[in-house]
C-alpha cells in the first residue's frame, strides 16, 4: 500500500505552452513527467511504475526467446561510429574529453553490441544467441516536441540477433515480430504493423509497430480489404503508364505568360493535368560522400516520394528538393518554367512516364514553355522506376481494394540488418567449412517512454487518463473520504492486505482535502479501479467503487469488497 500523504505526488492545472498533444497535456498535470529542458524529462514515482509494468512485459516475451539482457554504455567511442561510417549523422550528440579523444552520447548501439560480442564469436557453434538491453538514449533532435513522443533523451528497448545465414536471420527477425506483436496486444494497445524505411539503421527489410491515433505524425496506407499495410514513406504504386496524346514533331516554343503552376498551365491548354509533366530538381548525397543534383520527372497530378528516391537511387540521405533560387543559377529561371533539356545533370523519370511520345514541359526560359520534347532526342532518360507518393483511394499494392490513410504513432521498429554493421566492424565466426564469415544480423526497438505516452492518446476522456490495465501505475485508487476515522483505517489496512495477496497494488489518497478534490485527481491519474471509502458507506455496510475504463459504478458489501474488486479486474482489459 502507497499512501499519498507518504510519497511525493503532485497534480497541477497549469501547463506549459507547449504541451499541444492531450497525452502530453495529462501526462505534465498528473505529476507524471517534469520538464528539465527542451526534450529532456524527469519521470516521477508514477510514470517510473507505468514504464516498470511495459518492461516487464517486453522482458517475459524476449526471455521466452531466450534473449538475454545486459547494459551498454551510454558515452561511445568515435572510432566505432567511423568504422560503421555513421559517425557524420546529424542526430549524433558529440562530445571532446579532457585528453581530446571524441565521443558521442548513445543515439543507437549496434556499433556498441558488434564490439561487444566480435571478439568473443569463434565458431559456429555460438551461433545463435541474442541479446536486449533497456537504457536511455539520446538523439540531438532538432524540434523535440509533444513530450515523450519526441524528446532528446528517451527510454527506448534494443536488442539484436545473430545468426549464421540469411535463413535463420529471417527465422529470428518473425520470432522477434512475434514477441512484439505479443508485447503490445499484453499491453491492451490498437497496433498495426506496416512495411518501412530502414532510414539511417540500414538494411533492406524492417517493419513498424504502429499505435493508431488521430494525432500521429506517422502517416499510415492500408488495403480496404485486405492485410496489407505500409508507412507512406515506402509503399508502393502500381505501375499506370499514361498514353500521353502529344505527338513526337519539332520542339515548339510557346508563351504561357504568367503560369508558375500545372494546374494553371493544364487550365491554359484544355488538358489534363496527368498529361503534363512537371520537372523537379533535387540535391543529395551519394554513398561515397559526393554530391548529387538530379532532376525528376513526374506527371502533373502526382507528388514525389523522396524517401524512395533515396531508396531506388541508392543515395546517402533522403534528397532535398532544390529552393527557387537554386533551381534559377542552376537553369536560369523560376521552377514554374523549368524543363529537363539542354541540363548537365541526371534525369529521372516516374514509371507512369514510359509512355509519353513528347512532353510539354517549362522551356528553361520565365514565360515560356516547349511541346513536343521527345525522350531520346531531346534529352535522355537515365531510367524509369516508382518515384511517386501512395496516397489514399490508389490501388492496394497486394490487388486487395484500395488504400485507405490513417494516423500511426511508432513505437516499435525491427530490421533485418544483414551483414551491414558485421562486415564493417569485423563481428565474424568460421563457418563448418573453416571459413570466416560475417554473421547476420536483426536490430528491434520498442519507444519505451513513447509507448507511454502513446498508450495515453488511445486511453483518455475529458477527465483524465483511462490507463489500460498492464500499463496502470496502481491497480486499485481509494480515495479514503475520512482519513481522521480509526476504523475507516483499520479495515483499510486489512483490505490493501487481502488485495495485495490477491496480487493487486494499492494507492490511497489519504490527504486532507474535500470528497470532490480527491475524485477528480483519481480521475486525471487514471488507475483501473477507484473505491470511494467513507465513513458513510462503511457504517450502512456497503461501499462504491468505479471501473476508469468503462465509468461503470458499481456498489458492494465491506465483507466482499476485497473479492468484488478482483473480479472486476480480471475483467479489464
Amino acid at each position: 500500500m502507497t499512501k499519498w500523504s507518504q510519497g511525493f505526488f503532485n497534480t497541477t492545472r497549469e501547463l506549459p505552452s507547449d504541451a499541444e498533444l492531450m497525452s502530453h497535456q495529462l501526462l505534465i498535470k498528473g505529476g507524471y513527467i517534469k520538464k528539465l529542458s527542451q526534450g529532456i524529462f524527469t519521470y516521477g514515482n508514477l510514470a517510473l511504475r507505468a514504464l516498470g509494468k511495459i518492461e516487464s512485459v517486453i522482458r517475459k516475451e524476449l526471455e521466452a526467446l531466450s534473449c538475454q539482457e545486459i547494459l551498454m554504455p551510454m558515452v561511445q567511442p568515435k572510432k566505432i561510429w567511423e568504422a560503421s561510417g555513421r559517425w557524420n549523422i546529424p542526430e549524433l550528440q558529440k562530445l571532446t574529453h579532457k585528453n581530446s579523444s571524441e565521443a558521442c552520447l548513445g543515439a543507437t548501439h549496434e556499433e556498441v553490441i558488434c564490439d561487444y560480442v566480435k571478439n568473443d564469436l569463434k565458431s559456429y557453434k555460438s551461433l545463435p544467441f541474442s541479446l536486449f538491453q533497456v537504457q536511455s538514449k539520446f538523439r540531438d533532435e532538432i524540434r523535440p516536441r509533444y513530450g515523450l513522443m519526441r524528446g532528446r533523451e528517451f527510454i527506448m528497448k534494443d536488442a539484436y540477433s545473430f545468426d549464421q545465414t540469411q535463413e535463420e536471420a529471417f527465422e529470428s527477425y518473425e520470432k522477434f515480430k512475434q514477441a512484439y506483436v505479443q508485447i503490445f496486444t499484453k499491453l491492451g494497445l490498437d497496433f498495426r504493423v506496416v512495411k518501412a524505411d530502414s532510414g539511417n539503421i540500414g538494411g533492406n527489410l524492417s517493419e513498424e509497430f504502429q499505435l493508431l491515433a488521430d494525432v500521429g505524425e506517422d502517416q499510415l496506407l492500408i488495403s480496404d480489404q485486405g492485410d496489407y499495410a505500409a508507412n507512406v514513406e515506402i509503399c508502393p504504386c502500381l505501375e499506370e503508364p499514361t498514353e500521353a496524346e502529344f505527338s513526337a514533331g519539332e520542339l515548339e516554343e510557346f508563351a504561357t505568360p504568367d503560369i508558375k503552376s500545372i494546374e494553371s498551365l493544364a487550365q491554359f491548354l484544355s488538358v489534363d493535368t496527368k498529361l503534363l509533366v512537371k520537372t523537379l530538381f533535387f540535391e543529395s548525397i551519394n554513398k561515397d560522400g559526393t554530391q548529387k543534383t538530379f532532376a525528376v520527372l513526374m506527371r502533373g497530378l502526382d507528388e514525389v516520394n523522396p524517401v524512395k528516391l533515396k531508396n531506388k537511387l541508392g543515395l546517402n540521405e533522403v534528397p532535398r528538393l532544390m529552393e527557387a533560387s537554386e533551381v534559377f543559377k542552376l537553369t536560369g529561371t523560376t521552377p514554374g518554367s523549368c524543363g529537363p533539356q539542354a541540363l548537365d545533370l541526371e534525369v529521372f523519370a516516374d514509371q507512369n512516364l514510359k509512355n509519353f511520345k513528347s512532353m510539354i514541359v517549362g522551356a528553361n526560359k520565365d514565360g515560356f514553355h516547349v511541346r513536343n520534347l521527345t525522350p531520346g532526342r531531346d534529352f535522355k532518360i537515365k531510367s524509369f522506376d516508382d518515384f511517386r507518393k501512395a496516397v489514399a483511394g490508389l490501388p492496394s499494392p497486394d490487388g486487395k481494394g484500395v488504400l485507405q490513410e490513417i494516423k500511426g504513432i511508432e513505437v516499435g521498429h525491427i530490421f533485418y540488418l544483414g551483414q551491414k554493421y558485421s562486415e564493417s566492424l569485423g563481428v565474424k565466426f568460421q563457418n563448418a567449412e573453416g571459413k570466416m564469415q560475417a554473421v547476420e544480423m536483426g536490430c528491434y526497438g520498442i519507444g519505451v517512454g513513447r509507448t507511454l505516452q502513446a498508450a495515453i492518446e488511445q486511453n483518455h476522456d475529458k477527465n483524465g487518463i483511462c490507463w489500460p490495465k498492464n500499463i496502470s501505475p496502481f491497480d486499485v485508487h481509494i480515495c479514503l473520504l475520512d482519513p481522521k476515522s480509526e476504523e475507516l483505517q483499520g479495515y483499510l489496512s486489512t483490505l490493501s492486505a487481502e488485495l495485495e495477496a490477491q496480487g493487486l497494488s494499492v494507492f490511497v489518497d489519504d490527504r486532507d482535502e474535500r470528497p470532490g478534490v480527491k475524485f477528480k485527481d483519481a480521475d486525471l491519474l487514471g488507475f483501473s479501479l477507484r473505491v470511494n471509502l467513507g465513513q458513510r458507506g462503511f457504517d450502512q455496510g456497503e461501499i462504491d467503487f468505479v471501473c476508469r475504463q468503462t465509468g461503470e459504478k458499481k456498489s458492494c458489501s465491506v465483507k466482499e469488497l476485497s473479492s468484488e474488486l478482483f473480479k472486476s479486474y480480471q475483467d479489464l482489459n
